[in-house]
């Protein structure tokens, strides 16, 4: 059987959902026997220079010839259109969602983005997507052949349920990914602004480095308003970390204004916790309604609303969190998401037990 070598641009190390994914695949193909490989990329994608594109060019021709290359779309979306046409017939392009859609771009980075992503989808020979709204989005707006397209939904690890707290003085508000203008932060800081006589305390855990302008101007908020006690930033944290995190938190929320699936959400539900979150994104959609309060992406007010409805009644917060509790039951697991990309670069022959 051929093998995989997965080309990632960076640091794979990374706390990102994105690299998460890309991580537990290939620790679930090296469980199950599967031949893959990390193939390490120049970490300037999506806008790499003429040196990073060298580099990539020939980490690419070093593969085996029976090697599926499987590239991760922040590095493939960038490809100029010549280097994905030399490998097409070899490529397999994983789209965790299209980078024209990352919230702070310019116009014209949006437009270069969307065009180079298109050329270089119409030479691969297949495509992953971790969610369906992604996929409908690559055959609509992408061009991209419909039966060409695998949807590979991200796995969720079982998990140890967090209790709900019925009575508390303090109600501790959670978040995770990084801050970044496409994760609402900015959108949360000003419904919490409206909500600031409940009692409610917030930790926001992610990487500030992404974007830093971003990071500050979050920072200068919560010390315009004040809030040095009431909001903590975490940065990036370690699993142990965070698995504290979840463990102490009363409602998860994700204020995102688009998501390609949103995996924090599904952890979170698979940890028990009510749930505030954005409508935009696969991982909302997975939710019950039962276990969440979804409101439009960018709407102060709605998530305000959504907040303050959680924070003053502890009884729905516990029905809530009961039925999280039940609907993670039926969450994917990891195992599976590695089997049905392996069988996309590999076909029926990758078998996962």
């Amino acid at each position: 059987m051929s093998g995989i070598a997965f080309a990632i641009p960076g640091d794979i190390d990374l706390p990102t959902g994105g690299y998460a994914y890309d991580r537990r695949l290939l620790q679930e193909w090296r469980q199950a026997g599967i031949p893959a490989r990390h193939l390490a990329l120049p970490g300037f994608f999506p806008f790499p220079g003429e040196a990073d594109i060298a580099a990539t060019e020939a980490l690419l021709a070093s593969a085996a010839p029976g090697e599926t290359l499987l590239i991760d779309g922040l590095a493939f979306g960038a490809f100029p259109e010549e280097l994905a046409r030399r490998f097409g017939d070899r490529i397999v392009a994983l789209v965790h969602h299209p980078l024209a859609l990352e919230t702070g771009l310019s116009g014209p980075q949006e437009e270069a983005l969307r065009a180079s992503e298109r050329a270089a989808l119409r030479h691969a020979r297949a495509v992953i997507v971790t969610s369906p709204p992604t996929k409908d989005i690559l055959v609509s707006d992408f061009g991209v052949p419909e039966q060409s397209v695998a949807i590979a939904i991200p796995g969720t690890d079982p998990a140890p349920r967090t209790l709900a707290r019925a009575a508390t003085e303090t109600v501790r508000l959670l978040a995770v990914g990084s801050l970044i203008p496409r994760k609402g932060y900015e959108v949360l800081l000003a419904a919490l602004a409206t909500i600031a006589d409940r009692p409610w305390h917030l930790t926001i855990a992610g990487s500030p480095d992404h974007a830093p302008a971003t990071a500050a101007s979050l920072q200068q908020t919560v010390a315009g308003q004040g809030w040095s006690q009431r909001v903590a930033f975490a940065g990036a944290v370690d699993a142990e970390r965070l698995d504290t995190l979840y463990a102490t938190a009363d409602i998860f929320v994700m204020p995102s204004l688009y998501e390609g699936y949103g995996m924090v959400l599904t952890e979170a539900l698979a940890r028990g916790l009510p749930i505030v979150c954005s409508r935009r994104g696969a991982g909302a959609e997975a939710l019950p309604e039962a276990a969440a309060l979804k409101t439009p992406p960018g709407d102060v007010a709605a998530l305000a609303k959504a907040l303050a409805t959680l924070i003053d009644a502890p009884s729905e917060r516990i029905a809530r969190a009961d039925a999280a509790w039940a609907g993670a039951a039926a969450l994917p697991r990891w195992r599976d998401t590695a089997r049905t990309v392996a069988e996309a670069c590999l076909g029926a022959g990758a078998r996962m037990n």
